[in-house]
């Protein structure tokens, strides 16, 4: 996805905001120089989680370590397991299997708010408001329509996993996904390293999810899913994929007008996308690459 007017700027504030009143002016504004130069000779196929990796890498040659968001990914991945047996009451809940599907697609995309990316603050209460009004939510009837319809004739689905948390309402949606289609093969992505609170593999151990499906790293620490960046066995893997489902904004910004059949699954949390989708911040998106102008 091109990088817009809009992502250019919130690049440039986030960075600033990042390094305010740490380390000296000098050393501040090196290190905001460096990050124009890293925007203005982005590549057009340089989405802003590639930048920011780029970003990442100056940051820490100036200021030493990344914040680790280890103690929120256990917090978020324990209170979601909390309510994993109350989630799955609610979506089972529905009159027929359409209906346990579309609860369930709501679910796993009311958990993408659990991401301390985009969001400056994650609030537990207000995570619990949202996922109480989750089955509610309205999904797309023609987006949906093409999902079921692609996901009868299926052989191959991968799923990219976005945050932490979020992925125990993504393990309840696969495995109803199993039980209506069980000829399809699914693999899930995780984050091949750390980054944010972005899952990987250990936090699929921790949830349960690789006791029910097989689950990869993309072989890097792209808050995304950057095509040319993935280890070998992910690129082989989206490669052979009759249906993507992606989860949140990173991989959107990434994988978006590569040419696969890929459905989104996020809610809008930043400006440009309330914008670009018509939606009101946290509100849901589910939608299909071919229907995106």
């Amino acid at each position: 996805m091109k990088l817009s007017a809009m992502c250019i700027r919130c690049l440039m504030d986030r960075q600033e905001e990042r390094v305010r009143g740490i380390g000296d002016e000098e050393k501040r504004a090196s290190f905001l120089k460096k990050v124009a130069g890293i925007i203005a000779s982005a590549e057009e196929e340089d989405s802003a989680p590639c930048l920011v990796y780029e970003i990442n890498q100056v940051y820490e040659s100036l200021f030493g370590g990344l914040k680790s968001y280890e103690k929120e990914k256990k917090e978020f991945n324990a209170l979601m397991l909390e309510l994993e047996e109350e989630m799955d009451k609610d979506i089972r809940s529905g009159k027929d299997a359409k209906a346990i599907l579309k609860n369930a697609i709501n679910y796993a995309r009311t958990g993408n708010y659990i991401d301390f990316g985009a969001m400056n603050h994650v609030d537990k209460e207000q995570l619990l408001e949202l996922l109480h009004k989750a089955k509610g939510e309205e999904v797309d009837e023609h987006t949906f329509a093409m999902l079921t319809e692609e996901l009868g004739a299926a052989k191959e689905l991968v799923y990219l996993l976005d945050n932490c948390g979020e992925i125990v309402a993504d393990k309840l949606l696969i495995k109803v996904i199993q039980e209506q289609y069980p000829e399809i093969h699914i693999t899930v992505v995780a984050r091949g390293m750390e980054v944010l609170n972005d899952a990987v593999i250990e936090d699929a151990n921790d949830v349960g999810l690789t006791k029910i499906v097989e689950v990869i790293g993309n072989g890097n620490g792209i808050a995304g899913t950057q095509i040319n960046k993935l280890s070998k066995e992910a690129r082989t893997v989206l490669d052979k994929a009759d249906i993507i489902i992606s989860k949140g904004q990173g991989n959107f910004e990434t994988i978006h007008g590569c040419g696969r059949n890929i459905y989104y699954l996020f809610l809008c949390k930043c400006e440009w996308f309330s914008e670009r989708f018509g939606m009101e911040r946290l509100k849901g998106v589910f939608i299909n690459e071919k229907n995106l102008a």
